[in-house]
């Protein structure tokens, strides 16, 4: 703090305590001028009400009184007088560093034997479940909810499931949690409108969902263009993050309306990198978290 600031501090700290103190002593032996009947001539509700005048109970004052024996004693011992350090040289700082020591001291054993276990394993440890949910709702259910049933609107996938765009192993929800993932889906308006249409209708036929038989046989061609990176079958590439399009499950919806924007705006998804926030060992325990979501065991049932 400033030699400025620090000034300005203990003078807002002289002026109010040095107010209400003033207060506090005269107000016990303020003379109020009173009627013959002991009220101050203040009436209400027609002269039905009356304002009464009566000295200070003893209990206000003695406890008052102790209240600034508290606070002068708080700022004799705390910091809080400009850049006064206190008597017990007492930080906040200090007081974080040493919750956060007793903190890892009692972490680190635990960490230490969840190194022990790669990813897939240590997800059926309870222990490392109930920190991995506390780091998960810190960090990731902002987009995938605290159920992990992500969000369409923000193109978060669900981690309930068992369809991974980067794949689901331990090694690669790591990495895409240490990295991130960007995915982009370029925009194919180009193609015209009764193109995109087409193309949407195939796209609709690969998972068997309802659509037009002659739009999708017209977009089918068109699929050439979408093949190089969803694949001729239309299964997707988890190398680079391109969903599998045969089965039932949509990152932005599967509606004609969402897929048609899909198609003609093209998407841009971005999972942040965690590795400058997180430790190696958080991702580690937080990756067992995520993987046991789409593998759940009998202990999730209780």
């Amino acid at each position: 703090m400033s030699t400025g600031w620090s000034l300005w501090v203990m003078f807002l700290v002289v002026l109010n305590m040095g107010i209400t103190f003033f207060l506090y002593l005269w107000g016990p032996r303020a003379k109020i001028p009173t009627l013959p009947d002991g009220t101050s001539g203040h009436v209400w509700a027609h002269g039905v009400l009356r304002e009464g005048v009566r000295r200070l109970p003893l209990w206000w004052v003695l406890f008052s009184g102790a209240m600034f024996v508290a606070g002068f004693t708080y700022l004799a011992l705390f910091p809080g007088f400009g850049s006064f350090k206190g008597l017990l040289d007492w930080t906040s700082h200090g007081e974080l560093a040493r919750a956060v020591a007793a903190n890892d001291a009692r972490l680190d054993p635990l960490l230490e034997r969840f190194r022990l276990y790669p990813v897939e394993q240590l997800a059926g440890d309870r222990q490392a479940r109930a920190m991995g949910k506390v780091l998960f709702e810190d960090n990731c259910a902002a987009c995938h909810q605290r159920s992990g049933k992500g969000n369409i609107l923000l193109g978060a996938p669900n981690l309930t499931d068992d369809d991974w765009l980067y794949g689901g192993s331990g090694d690669d929800i790591t990495t895409s949690i240490h990295d991130g993932r960007s995915g982009v889906m370029p925009p194919w308006a180009s193609l015209g409108e009764d193109n995109v249409d087409n193309l949407v209708q195939y796209v609709l036929s690969l998972s068997g969902s309802p659509h037009d038989a002659a739009k999708a046989a017209a977009g089918k061609p068109l699929f050439a263009t979408c093949a190089a990176c969803h694949g001729p079958d239309g299964k997707g590439n988890q190398a680079l993050g391109a969903p599998n399009l045969t089965d039932h499950i949509w990152l932005y919806g599967g509606t004609v309306a969402d897929i048609h924007q899909t198609v003609h705006d093209g998407r841009q998804g971005h999972m942040p990198a965690w590795g400058t926030r997180l430790t190696a060992d958080q991702i580690h325990v937080l990756a067992a978290y995520v993987y046991h979501w789409s593998h759940p065991t009998d202990d999730d049932k209780h």
